[in-house]
C-alpha cells in the first residue's frame, strides 16, 4: 500500500475514534439544564437565563483551553515529532472523560468545568495530525485527504450523539445513566492512543529544535492576520467558525427546549446531520477536489452555510419536519468551506514549520469558538433560537470578507 495512503487512513481512524467521544457527549450537554431533565446539574431554583449562561461557560472551557494549547503541541510536535504529541493528548483526552463522568454524578460543577479545561488542553491532538496530512500530502491529493478527515469527523457525529443518547438511558438498560457515555469515550480514547503508538510512524523528517514560547496563542493571532499566507484566508475562515460555533453550541438546547427532543432524538438529529457530513465530504468534496479552484469553491460555500443558519432560525415547532430537510445543504457547504480552506493553509506552508501553522490555525479556529459560546448563553437567556441567527449574520460576513481579502495570485505559484 501507498505510504500515504496508509498514513491518512491511520489518521481517519484516529479522528474518527477521537470525534465518536466528542460526538457522544452532544445529547448530554442540553440536558444538563433542561427543567425537566433528571440530569440537570443546576439548583432548581436558577431561571434559564441562569443556567443558559452557565452552559455557556461551560462550553467555553473546552475551546480557551484548546486555544491556549494548541499552538504549544504544534511547536511540541515540530520539535519532539507528530506521533509522541499525538498520543500523549490522547490519554489527556481520556482522563478528562473520567472527571467529567465523576463531576456529573456528583453534581459537582467545578469539577465539571475543570474536566472541560483538561479536555481542551487534550484537544490540540487535532492540529497534531492536520500536521501529519501536511506532512504526507502531495500537491493534488491534499484537498481530497483532508476531505477524508472531515468523513472521520462525520462518522464521529453520526455515531456518536446516537451512542451518547442511548448509553444515558437508563429505559433501554437498567443500569444506563448519564456517566455511562465517559466511561465508553475513555475505553474509546484508550483504543486511539494504542492504535496510534503502534501503528502509526513518525512523519516528521527534518525536526526543530527552537525554544517553546508559552506566549504563542497571542502572538498566534497577531500572526494569522499578518502572516502573508493567512491574512486573507483566517479573517474569512475566522468569522465562518464563530458563526458555526453560535449554531452548533445552541442547537440541542433549542431542540431541547422548544422542539421538545429528548437526549435520545438530539443524539438521532445530530447522527443525521453526521451522515449528512459523510456524504458531502465523500461525494461532492472528493469529486471537487483538484477539479475547481479552492478560491472559487469558498465564495460561495460560506454564503450558502449562513443561508442554511436563517432557514433553521425560521421553523416554527409545529413544522419540526423541516429541520430534516437543511443538513443535507449545510453539510455540503460546511464540508467544502471546512476541506478547502485547510488545504489552501497547508499549500502555503513550508513543511518544517507546518505543525507551528497548523496550530495557529487550530488557536484561531479556537478563539473563535471561545467568544460565541459565553455570548450565546447570554443572547439565549432572551430567546433560546436567537444565537442561530446572530450565527448566520457572521458567517456571511464571512463570506464577504473572503470576496475582498483574497488575491488568487498569491497562491498560484505555490505548490
Amino acid at each position: 500500500m501507498d505510504q500515504e495512503k496508509r498514513i491518512i487512513r491511520i489518521i481517519f481512524l484516529t479522528i474518527l475514534i477521537d470525534m465518536l467521544g466528542v460526538g457522544i457527549l452532544i445529547p448530554i450537554f442540553p440536558m444538563l439544564i433542561a427543567q425537566t431533565s433528571s440530569f440537570r446539574i443546576t439548583p432548581l431554583s436558577w431561571t434559564h437565563q441562569e443556567s443558559f449562561i452557565l452552559l455557556g461557560w461551560l462550553l467555553t472551557c473546552f475551546p480557551l483551553a484548546q486555544f491556549l494549547a494548541s499552538p504549544i503541541l504544534g511547536q511540541l510536535s515540530d520539535r519532539f515529532g507528530r506521533k509522541h504529541i499525538l498520543s500523549i493528548s490522547i490519554a489527556g483526552t481520556a482522563i478528562s472523560y473520567i472527571l467529567f463522568a465523576i463531576a456529573i454524578l456528583s453534581k459537582n460543577i467545578p469539577l465539571l468545568f475543570f474536566s472541560r479545561i483538561v479536555d481542551g488542553i487534550s484537544g490540540g491532538n487535532i492540529s497534531v495530525a492536520f500536521a501529519v496530512i501536511g506532512d504526507v500530502s502531495s500537491p493534488k491529493n491534499r484537498a481530497k485527504n483532508f476531505g477524508l478527515v472531515g468523513m472521520a469527523f462525520g462518522l464521529g457525529f453520526i455515531i456518536g450523539p446516537v451512542i451518547g443518547g442511548k448509553l444515558s438511558d437508563p429505559e433501554l438498560v437498567s443500569w444506563f445513566n448519564v456517566a455511562t457515555p465517559f466511561w465508553f469515550a475513555t475505553i474509546l480514547s484508550a483504543i486511539n492512543v494504542m492504535l496510534v503508538i503502534k501503528l502509526l510512524p513518525e512523519t516528521l523528517t527534518t525536526k526543530v529544535f527552537s525554544r517553546i514560547n508559552l506566549t504563542k496563542p497571542i502572538h498566534n493571532i497577531i500572526k494569522a492576520f499578518t502572516y502573508d499566507g493567512l491574512k486573507s484566508v483566517i479573517p474569512a475562515s475566522f468569522c465562518f467558525n464563530v458563526g458555526f460555533t453560535f449554531f452548533t453550541t445552541f442547537w440541542g438546547v433549542v431542540l431541547s427546549e422548544q422542539f421538545n427532543f429528548a437526549q435520545g432524538k438530539i443524539g438521532s438529529f445530530y447522527g443525521y446531520v453526521g451522515l449528512m457530513i459523510v456524504l458531502a465530504q465523500g461525494l461532492v468534496v472528493r469529486r471537487i477536489s483538484g477539479k475547481v479552484d479552492d478560491y472559487k469553491v469558498l465564495r460561495f460555500s460560506m454564503f450558502g452555510a449562513g443561508i442554511c443558519l436563517f432557514c433553521f432560525y425560521m421553523i416554527h415547532p409545529s413544522m419540526y419536519y423541516l429541520i430534516y430537510c437543511i443538513p443535507p445543504f449545510l453539510a455540503t457547504c460546511n464540508s467544502l468551506s471546512m476541506s478547502f480552506s485547510t488545504a489552501l493553509l497547508t499549500r502555503v506552508t513550508p513543511a518544517n514549520i507546518r505543525g507551528e501553522i497548523m496550530g495557529i490555525n487550530s488557536s484561531v479556529n479556537a478563539l473563535a469558538q471561545t467568544i460565541p459560546a459565553v455570548l450565546a448563553g447570554y443572547i439565549a437567556g432572551h430567546h433560546a433560537r436567537l444565537p442561530i441567527l446572530v450565527g448566520g449574520m457572521i458567517i456571511c460576513l464571512g463570506g464577504m470578507l473572503f470576496w475582498l481579502l483574497f488575491k488568487p495570485a498569491q497562491f498560484s505559484n505555490q505548490d
